[in-house]
């Protein structure tokens, strides 16, 4: 079973094929910048017990322990 550690190490490629064969697409995803100001507009997999963003070009591929659309929901539904 592939581990977020195990993901981390393989190529840009190797990724997007373990996405492609692996992952399971949950929805889109916007992706705010280290910075705040800017996002990114992308899909989020669940790949085995961890997340992973990749943007619409494919660039970034970005793993997480933690679900990012369940953290938007929670949020979504304090705004409510």
């Amino acid at each position: 079973m592939m581990t977020i550690e195990s993901f981390k190490e393989l190529a840009h490629e190797e990724k997007l094929n373990q996405l492609r064969h692996n992952g399971e697409l949950l929805g889109t995803y916007e992706r705010r910048s280290a910075d705040g100001d800017s996002k990114t507009s992308g899909d989020i997999f669940e790949l085995n017990n961890f997340w992973v963003f990749l943007s619409d070009d494919e660039q970034m591929v970005i793993p997480s322990r933690r679900n990012p659309l369940f953290k938007e929901e929670e949020e979504e539904e304090a705004e409510g």
